[in-house]
């Protein structure tokens, strides 16, 4: 028998509605580990449905990064929600400060994958190539560790492939954090752009 504590319990864990938790327990006949996953497929499911709705609200995050008495690291970060509703809430609010804590301590270039420049990954390609022949790797599988190491390339620059920092609070890349607070929110939620300016960075 499902029990209001059980659907009070899926609820605080998964950030689901409660017909819709209740739903997931009763299709997973009280197996709270299945009625997560089920939670998760459906979430997904209706997440890729409304990725094609305009994003017009959001919520700009930002963080400084003190040192010495002086901020050295500034971070913005506009966080994009469809509706001004979504967008006004503590939730959504903490992890666009959250975001931007994350990008002044991962250094990360482009939000996505897409925004990377060719040139940019064929050069890369390029030296890590090179590098794998004068370490003396057989030919036959340069390309696999070619793309290996454009992966960690990926993981080192790209924000949605990085790890999310606070592990504490989520365990994730922060592509998935960003979907997961677009089921919970259930709206299509994005990262639009982001600016970092360090002390010094930007000397010559």
């Amino acid at each position: 028998m499902i029990t209001a504590k059980d659907v009070q319990a899926l609820r605080q864990k998964s950030g689901a509605g409660m017909m819709d938790a209740k739903r997931a327990l009763q299709d997973a006949e009280g197996d709270v580990g299945k009625a997560t996953e089920l939670l998760r497929e459906r979430g997904l499911a209706a997440a890729a449905k409304r990725t094609d709705r305009a994003q017009t609200e959001g919520a700009i995050g930002s963080y400084l990064h003190q040192q010495a008495g002086r901020a050295v690291i500034g971070v913005l970060v506009e966080l994009a929600a469809e509706t001004d509703f979504v967008a006004k809430s503590a939730v959504f609010q903490k992890a666009a400060n959250d975001l931007a804590m994350h990008i002044a301590a991962a250094r990360p270039t482009w939000v996505r994958r897409e925004e990377v420049p060719e040139d940019t990954l064929a050069k890369e390609r390029e030296i890590i190539a090179a590098q794998a022949r004068n370490e003396g790797k057989p030919e036959q599988i340069i390309d696999k560790i070619v793309a290996g190491r454009v992966g960690s390339f990926y993981r080192d620059n790209v924000l949605y492939d990085q790890v999310f920092v606070r592990s504490e609070e989520f365990e994730g890349t922060v592509a998935e954090l960003v979907q997961q607070l677009g089921i919970q929110m259930g709206e299509n939620i994005s990262v639009a752009r982001f600016s970092r300016l360090q002390v010094g960075q930007g000397a010559g």
